[in-house]
């Protein structure tokens, strides 16, 4: 296999990641949305807990597309 296509089948699966964390963002506020309709008393105790598994998973993401555009441009 040519060591170009290698590194562009390499970054094309580290940007996987980047769609799996969106759809991680999806999740988190979709169920913090299912239970604040629940229990409406207890989603200002969650809030915070939401924002920090959003951004925890939205790193991720971002680390994702760093592997991948190292993988493109520096290796």
């Amino acid at each position: 296999m040519d060591p170009v296509a290698a590194k562009y089948i390499g970054a094309g699966i580290a940007s996987i990641g980047m769609g799996l964390a969106a759809l991680g963002v999806g999740n988190i506020f979709g169920n913090f949305l299912s239970g604040a309709l629940r229990n409406p008393t207890a989603a200002d105790g969650q809030f915070g807990r939401a924002f920090i598994g959003a951004a925890l998973a939205e790193g991720l993401g971002i680390f994702a597309f760093l592997v991948a555009i190292l993988l493109l441009f520096v290796v």
